[in-house]
């Protein structure tokens, strides 16, 4: 019998090889020992890919049946229930949740699951500052928990937290009727076809389990950062897996955002727009992690801007998916490495996918880098400090800072465009002569290039302006040795 294959056309198939080539590189850069990849278009699977090795310690490679800890990805499957209580009629959002829970504090009962999920309630964390979560049980925990003070005002500010989900947990666990758990695995893994997901951690005994590994050591009390990958180990109570505790792979997790989009897991287009709006602060902005995930949703975080908008749950600084809204794809990445930080790697992976989102094309540049790009591309990159003044004089209040230009520059030094990068590195250092920062950052363009002598004025330079500077210091005893 012959089985007939689908024909890959030259692009599908150069656009497939030149992301292995990017993610090579970026393993290699930042010592990722195994990764999977997963890309969905129109509601199918287009890419899954695996490489490198799940587990050190036994060389097994990593394969398509890898499983790995997504840690607070979890978080958006908690999100997911909710809403699906909430097209069962059995909560709204908004509602307090002394509504569904017994015996809270006085100024906890005011408190809306919609904070709950958006991180903005103000609670107390059920973790302590090693990020252990409290110990003798669940009821001893949450005993604790409840008897500290609010860290903030319920809708001040976005302040990461994993005691709003426990609490969640206990609220799907009532109203479903049965152990959270279990809501979710029977009302999204069985139903979005995730025959490999379950909830776990490094002290459960899981086929396949990929290895969690991470960069640093304890030595003396102090984090320190080694050479080579070791072993790290994470435990998630089953109270606490609401927070964290799902273990999949990246097929399993493109079956779900599928069956997420095709209405089988939440069947209103109201309840998935609900869920991916970015909660609003008291002052009227979003609050989230950092400059990419700048929002946080109802258990999703968002990269909320103009181009190319997402949602981008992430997990244990080592797992991330995004989901562009206004596009057509994609992309979940899981690593076995704490600190990998996938999440900022995978807009330039959808450029290989959606061109203009490539870094080398500009994408992601702040709008003054942008415009002042546009125009150096249009009249050479020769003499940039004649360009700025132009600029200037036609827009008085652009954005030209000297954080935003020294990102750009690295933005071209990573993209091996050394003659661009070199010119914008010696603008800032012109447009921002009392940094130390801005020789520094042209101190080390200088060395890239091999110019040893230029690198060490440049260094000079630095302890002129930071008599103390480390990193100075020490790169001009290198220099001066060669």
């Amino acid at each position: 019998m012959i089985i007939a294959l689908p024909i890959l056309s030259r692009a599908q198939l150069t656009t497939s090889d030149n992301i292995d080539v990017f993610i090579k590189s970026k393993m290699q850069q930042r010592n990722i020992p195994a990764l999977q990849i997963a890309v969905v278009r129109s509601g199918k699977v287009v890419k899954l890919s695996h490489y490198g090795t799940a587990n050190l310690e036994y060389a097994v490679p990593a394969t398509d049946q890898t499983v790995f800890p997504i840690n607070s990805i979890t978080k958006a499957f908690v999100g997911v229930a909710i809403m699906q209580l909430a097209e069962e009629g059995k909560l709204k959002i908004h509602d307090p949740i002394s509504k569904y829970l017994d015996s809270l504090p006085v100024n906890w009962q005011s408190l809306t699951l919609q904070q709950l999920l958006t991180h903005t309630s103000g609670l107390p964390d059920i973790i302590d500052e090693d990020e252990q979560v409290f110990g003798g049980g669940e009821q001893a925990a949450w005993k604790r928990v409840t008897s500290l003070p609010l860290l903030s005002k319920p809708g001040e500010k976005f302040s990461y937290n994993q005691t709003g989900y426990v609490a969640l947990g206990k609220i799907i666990t009532k109203l479903s009727g049965m152990h959270f758990t279990k809501f979710i695995t029977e009302k999204q893994f069985k139903i979005a076809g995730m025959p490999l997901t379950r909830f776990g951690d490094s002290y459960d005994v899981v086929p396949n389990s990929a290895g969690a590994y991470t960069m640093y050591k304890m030595v003396n009390g102090n984090f320190i950062r080694n050479n080579t990958p070791g072993i790290s180990y994470i435990q998630f109570p089953e109270f606490y897996r609401t927070a964290a505790g799902i273990m999949s792979t990246a097929q399993d997790m493109a079956n779900w955002i599928i069956a997420l989009k095709d209405g089988r897991l939440l069947k209103e287009q109201p309840s998935i727009e609900t869920m991916f709006t970015a909660a609003l602060l008291n002052n009227g902005k979003i609050g989230g992690f950092n400059a990419l995930t700048n929002g946080y949703a109802l258990g999703w975080p968002t990269v909320t801007r103009s181009d190319h908008p997402a949602v981008a749950p992430v997990g244990g600084g080592r797992n991330a998916l995004f989901v562009y809204l206004k596009d057509d794809l994609s992309i979940v990445i899981l690593t076995n490495l704490m600190g990998s930080s996938p999440e900022r790697m995978i807009d330039e992976i959808a450029g290989y996918y959606i061109n203009d989102m490539h870094e080398a094309n500009g994408f992601g540049l702040p709008v003054g880098i942008k415009k002042l790009r546009a125009e150096l591309l249009k009249k050479g990159f020769e003499h940039p400090l004649t360009t700025v003044e132009s600029l200037k004089k036609k827009e008085p209040a652009i954005d030209l800072n000297e954080q935003d230009l020294n990102a750009w520059a690295y933005q071209l030094l990573a993209q091996k465009d050394h003659v661009k990068a070199l010119a914008i590195f010696q603008l800032n250092t012109i447009l921002y002569p009392t940094s130390a920062n801005v020789y520094d950052s042209l101190a080390e363009i200088f060395e890239v290039m091999e110019n040893q002598p230029a690198a060490l004025i440049n260094y000079k330079k630095v302890l002129v302006l930071d008599p103390g500077n480390k990193n100075a210091i020490a790169r001009i005893k290198a220099l001066s040795g060669k």
